[in-house]
């Protein structure tokens, strides 16, 4: 299991175009055997009208891969494989991801990131705007 430095949780504010952006997620392991399914929070805070959520995973020594976005009451997986088991469901104030059938591979940090519709690039994410949950299976 490894230590967050980052202390009890993470936590980043950006302000933008007078609109404002916050992305929350608690910090530390998630454990969980192979063929559960887990949840990894992810709450947030917006005066933007329609948010767009991403959800990325980082293996070790890897750079982030996309997962999915969520915006309003769709959600785009970044590959089809990925639908089976991999889902999320945007709410008011929040867009928890839901791994299912878990396998050793899905260890992993996950990062939950926010994208101010005002850049009108749905390509790119500002760092800033990341938090992350680290997730480890045993």
């Amino acid at each position: 299991e490894s230590e967050n430095p980052e202390g009890p949780g993470h936590l980043c504010l950006i302000h933008w175009s007078s609109i404002i952006y916050k992305v929350m997620q608690p910090s530390g392991d998630v454990p969980a055997a192979e063929g559960d399914s887990v949840t990894l929070k992810c709450s947030f805070e917006t005066t933007d009208t329609f948010p767009r959520l991403f959800w990325y995973k980082q293996e070790v020594n890897s750079s982030p891969e996309y997962i999915l976005k969520v915006y309003s009451t769709t959600v785009e997986h970044a590959a089809e494989q990925l639908k089976d088991r991999f889902d999320a469901e945007l709410t008011d104030k929040s867009v928890p991801l839901k791994i299912q059938k878990l396998e050793l591979s899905d260890s992993a940090v996950y990062y939950c990131a926010l994208q101010p519709t005002v850049t009108g690039n749905s390509s790119t994410v500002d760092e800033n705007l990341w938090s992350k949950d680290n997730t480890i299976l045993h």
